[in-house]
């Protein structure tokens, strides 16, 4: 549902549609989906792109050396944003090797015991401190058998070890088993569809400095695409420079919102979209419609939005 309080203006003078920012703009602020190739580190890689553009570099969910697929990465000012799509379940198809042999319908009934939360211990090579800790599988089933090698589909709270799972599930079956490879295919709410090579990447790069920015364009995606994951409220142009300020929202500066409850966290975004600030909404978004003044929003932590706003700071 959505709640309109003041129609939208949106040919204002005032910020800038992401789409329209300028490939300059794009590089100091954009996200990059990777399709990590089996070998390097996730740290290598973020090394390789930060070296490549000559900008800050991060990635969000690690992935091991020898796993591949979805690894989100900031450039430039988009790094800050990264922890925002942990919150994201992550998917994840895996190859397993059961130890012994096991008929399929026991796999598939133990399975449906693991669907819900699980406890873990993060294993050895995870370089994190080996606590015992609960995690969420959203859902889990078999894509494909041959013999005793068992091809899943893992769909998981962020932080859970597929290694250790498939672990797990050989010595629930009491026959053992261990994983062989693994590919995230979804993660941060990006899909492997939205992903590109290192190579792609690099000969993106090579047009943009022969004059050729279209194909680096169309990879470079706007920062904003992190908060879709949250309720948004849509701001007016003079609320969005005292946000960008520091300021908490106020009523009279709302223009649209989506629904949300009381200590939800919620994006603040400009009439043309431009992200401004991730906060946590103070009240539900119908009890707002009642309300005329007072605050909605705390403001948590503001971005930097390549448009510029009354009132803001330079």
């Amino acid at each position: 549902m959505r709640y309109t309080i003041e129609k939208v203006n949106t040919v204002s003078e005032w910020g800038e549609f992401p789409s329209r920012r300028s490939i300059e703009d794009a590089i100091l602020r954009s996200l990059v989906i990777i399709d990590k190739p089996e070998g390097p580190s996730s740290h290598q890689v973020s090394s390789w792109v930060k070296k490549m553009f000559e900008k800050k570099a991060g990635h969000s969910g690690t992935l091991d050396p020898n796993a591949t697929g979805v690894l989100p990465m900031g450039l430039g000012k988009a790094v800050r944003l990264l922890d925002l799509l942990h919150s994201v379940p992550k998917e994840y198809v895996a190859a397993m090797k059961f130890h012994d042999h096991v008929d399929r319908k026991d796999v598939e009934e133990i399975l449906k015991e693991y669907k819900g939360e699980i406890y873990q211990k993060p294993p050895l090579r995870s370089g994190v401190k080996r606590e015992r800790r609960k995690r969420s599988i959203y859902d889990l089933e078999i894509l494909d058998v041959e013999g005793r090698d068992y091809l899943l589909r893992v769909r998981c709270e962020s932080g859970t070890y597929i290694r250790t799972l498939c672990k797990d599930l050989g010595k629930t079956l009491g026959v053992g088993g261990h994983m062989m490879e693994l590919r995230r295919t979804e993660a941060g709410g990006f899909s492997e569809d939205e992903s590109v090579t290192l190579q792609d990447l690099r000969d993106a790069y090579e047009f943009y400095g022969e004059s050729e920015e279209k194909e680096l364009k169309s990879i470079l995606l706007p920062y904003e695409r992190a908060l879709d994951n949250f309720a948004k409220v849509k701001v007016k142009d003079t609320a969005a420079g005292s946000i960008l300020n520091g300021a908490d929202l106020a009523v009279p500066g709302v223009l649209e919102m989506d629904d949300f409850s009381a200590e939800d966290k919620v994006a603040v975004v400009s009439p043309k979209e431009e992200g401004l600030a991730i906060g946590e909404a103070l009240y539900n978004a119908e009890d707002v419609m009642e309300k005329e003044e007072g605050l909605v929003v705390k403001t948590d932590r503001v971005f930097s939005p390549s448009g510029e706003y009354p009132e803001r700071w330079k």
